[in-house]
């Protein structure tokens, strides 16, 4: 598969793994919507590093590595660094990991969000 066709897979399974998760939501699951909203914001993730370094990471601590990397590059890259390590951190480690779905209001907000997240990554990884 061409590199730009694998960004555009990678962005178009985010976008995927989105609405995944905003069913989730709908039925009430909010720890697998929390789930599928980390997974998104890792596929995006991955889709622009791929954009811009010809890698697709395998784990989260390499992605973690590369956008790292990646801000020191460019530091406008820096507000989506912290976004993807708060989100890491919050739906993947405390909502999804160890069970902790309070406050549920912020939860909500934050897979809703994942969209957001989506496209800034996407703006990004054309500039």
């Amino acid at each position: 598969m061409l590199e730009k066709d694998r960004v555009n897979f990678l962005f178009a399974d985010a976008r995927n793994l989105y609405e995944d998760a905003m069913e989730m939501l709908a039925l009430g699951k909010l720890r697998n919507a929390a789930d599928k909203a980390w997974c998104a914001t890792k596929r995006a993730t991955d889709a622009l590093i791929l954009a811009r370094t010809g890698e697709v990471p395998r784990t989260s601590g390499q992605t973690m590595r590369m956008i790292r990397q990646l801000r020191r590059q460019d530091p406008s890259l820096e507000p989506l660094r912290a976004r993807y390590g708060y989100r890491q951190s919050f739906l993947h480690g405390a909502c999804f990991n160890d069970g902790i779905l309070e406050p549920e209001e912020d939860i909500i907000a934050d897979v809703q969000e994942t969209m957001d997240y989506i496209h800034d990554a996407e703006d990004m990884a054309t500039k």
